[in-house]
């Protein structure tokens, strides 16, 4: 037994079978128990309102309101910033990717991830951080390699930052972990912990997932820099 609280989940998706096959999933893993279920964006938001869950399963494509928008409508509602949002979908397109984090989303996963992998991720957006398929990460690096130069000016600088931490952000945004940073820079796990977190103070980012989209968006990604 354990005194630490059940992790939970609401899962969104506008198929009835797959909701019910992550409910029993949630359901029968220790420490965590599904408190609900929509069948589309719009009751995801109303649920998500009314439950206050600690994880949203949600889907990309659903009616009346996509998973996108449910996401950009939760996150941005500050009754509910406490709630984090794990998109899983069968389309690993670039684009939902990009607009998922962008609408506040914690993590991206695809549906056909192992169960085990699925929970594994339930747990890492729950303690707060955030979490992005390896194979997905690299995907999106490399299409905004490929694209123009944005035509508006990011709404985040990186004058702030100092070279250290302009490395941490750049390997943050190739998909690296923590312990992978540490190996990669010769540095302690407290050490590119303390980065990551001036990082965040400093872009006025909500998680991880966000500072990737500040380095996209700035195009750090892809753009070869001194030290990098």
């Amino acid at each position: 037994m354990t005194d630490e609280p059940e992790i939970q989940v609401l899962i969104a998706d506008d198929q009835a079978m797959v909701r019910g096959s992550f409910r029993v999933l949630v359901d029968h893993t220790p420490g965590m128990i599904a408190v609900g279920e929509a069948e589309d964006g719009a009751e995801a938001v109303e649920l998500a309102g009314r439950g206050r869950p600690d994880v949203v399963l949600m889907d990309v494509r659903m009616p009346r309101l996509d998973g996108i928008e449910a996401t950009r409508q939760i996150c941005s509602d500050p009754a509910l910033s406490g709630i984090r949002v794990l998109i899983l979908t069968t389309f690993d397109l670039d684009d939902y990717v990009y607009a998922a984090l962008r609408a506040g989303a914690a993590g991206f996963l695809l549906k056909d991830t192992a169960p085990s992998e699925v929970l594994t991720a339930i747990g890492v957006v729950a303690a707060g951080e955030a979490l992005l398929a390896p194979t997905v990460t690299r995907r999106l690096i490399a299409e905004f390699a490929r694209r123009p130069e944005p035509t508006r000016r990011p709404s985040r600088s990186l004058d702030a930052l100092t070279n250290r931490e302009l490395e941490v952000l750049g390997l943050i945004a190739r998909g690296l972990s923590n312990t992978e940073i540490t190996v990669h820079l010769h540095l302690s796990l407290a050490t590119v912990k303390t980065h990551i977190g001036r990082l965040l103070a400093k872009l006025h980012a909500r998680d991880r997932a966000q500072l990737v989209i500040v380095a996209y968006e700035t195009g750090l990604v892809g753009d070869p820099r001194p030290g990098m």
